[in-house]
């Protein structure tokens, strides 16, 4: 285990103290849309969302004080440095008040703007799905094994997963729909979960929109370094967030970046 994954791992054990605390137990939750004033929406936070993030800033400023850090919780310091970890210590806030273990801890490393490794953390399954930049791996069990993308050539063999139809604008669900009708099999609801699962095999592709840079960070490399790819719908950088294609091949990739651009 080299000194990046080992400290991956490092953060990730801080993190789960917190969240694990509070999983599946009586909690307070706050509707982060309410406070901005918007009606209609649920944007839930709870404490161990702003506790876990705490814990992986202070190690993070204790072993690399020259880093910057984005977090989802408790926003930007020092972000032009050359290296910036990404945090998003609960991805599935919803899903973890919900008592789903389909949420995640995500933390994402950053050279000069661009992903360079990541980690998705799920602490209640003991799954961590990593890459250092060079291969991803899942750790599990006490068993480490490198992961790969399914082989699928074809989007009617693909199975897909998304978040939910309804986070997609007018204009946007209509290409989004082209793509679920090509597909053998769609699943809602997994979000970081569901990047995991296109990086270790499992299903073909994830099709989202609206995602921050903090939803998307740590993921990139994990799909990536295990031969898929991960862009915007257009088929740029999707290092930033906004609407995400990651597929388990190039293959899939191009035919679902064709369809959702027709």
């Amino acid at each position: 285990m080299g000194e990046l994954e080992s400290f991956l791992n490092e953060l990730c054990d801080a993190a789960a103290v917190e969240t694990m605390k509070m999983f599946r137990q009586p909690m307070d939750v706050v509707n982060k849309d309410e406070i901005k004033g918007k009606s209609n929406g649920f944007d839930p936070v709870t404490i161990a969302d702003k506790a876990a993030e705490k814990a992986i800033r202070e190690k993070i400023k204790n072993r690399f004080p020259d880093h910057g850090i984005l977090g989802e919780e408790y926003g930007e310091e020092n972000t032009g440095a050359e290296y910036c970890w990404i945090i998003d210590p609960i991805d599935g806030t919803r899903s973890y008040i919900s008592g789903l273990p389909l949420w995640g801890t995500l933390i994402g490393l950053y050279k000069n703007g661009m992903p360079v490794a990541g980690i998705m953390h799920q602490p209640f399954t003991g799954e961590r799905y990593l890459s250092d930049g060079t291969q991803s791996v899942l750790l599990h069990q006490g068993k480490r094994q490198e992961i790969h993308g399914r082989k699928t050539l074809s989007l009617s063999d693909c199975l897909m997963l998304t978040t939910s139809p309804k986070l997609f604008e007018e204009e946007e669900l209509e290409a989004y729909e082209r793509i679920e009708n090509a597909c053998k099999l769609t699943r809602y609801g997994a979000d970081c979960y569901a990047y995991a699962l296109v990086a270790s095999g499992q299903v073909d592709m994830v099709v989202e929109s609206k995602l921050f840079i903090y939803d998307i960070a740590a993921l990139i490399p994990i799909v990536e370094n295990a031969g898929g790819r991960v862009t915007n719908w257009q088929g740029g950088s999707a290092a930033r967030g906004g609407q995400v294609l990651a597929c388990g091949n190039v293959e899939i990739h191009q035919q679902a970046i064709k369809l959702l651009n027709t």
